[in-house]
């Protein structure tokens, strides 16, 4: 399994990256959507962990550009702003989305990639 990190907190996805390599996962990281479309170009990823709130390009701007490219790749969320409800009524549109409030923790982490992925 291959993952992408992406969030504007450099501190927050290199420690996730390397929390999640420790489990066995491979987790490559960006800071910024510009630098995660880059990434994605040369690497297959089964999934995406994205903050919802990014300068320039936002998380679910990310997800419809990777999305149109990938169409097989999943998604979840990273949100430090607002509640569960609201995070809901935004993305309405799009279909099995999964989230996770910060601060993360990576048990549950691992437990939203394992569901979205399937295993």
């Amino acid at each position: 399994m291959r993952v992408l990190l992406v969030d504007d907190e450099k501190e927050l996805v290199s420690t996730l990256a390397e929390r999640m390599s420790f489990r066995g996962i491979e987790a490559d990281w960006a800071t910024s959507a510009m630098d995660a479309l880059k990434i994605a170009e040369s690497q297959k990823y089964d999934l995406a962990v994205l903050d919802v709130k990014m300068p320039k390009i936002s998380g679910l701007e990310l997800r419809k550009r990777l999305k149109a490219k990938y169409p097989d790749m999943k998604f979840i969320f990273l949100t430090g702003h607002g509640s569960e409800n609201d995070f809901k009524v935004a993305t309405a549109d799009i279909d099995s989305m999964f989230y996770l409030v910060k601060p993360i923790n990576i048990d549950n982490l691992i437990e939203k990639i394992n569901e979205a992925l399937n295993i």
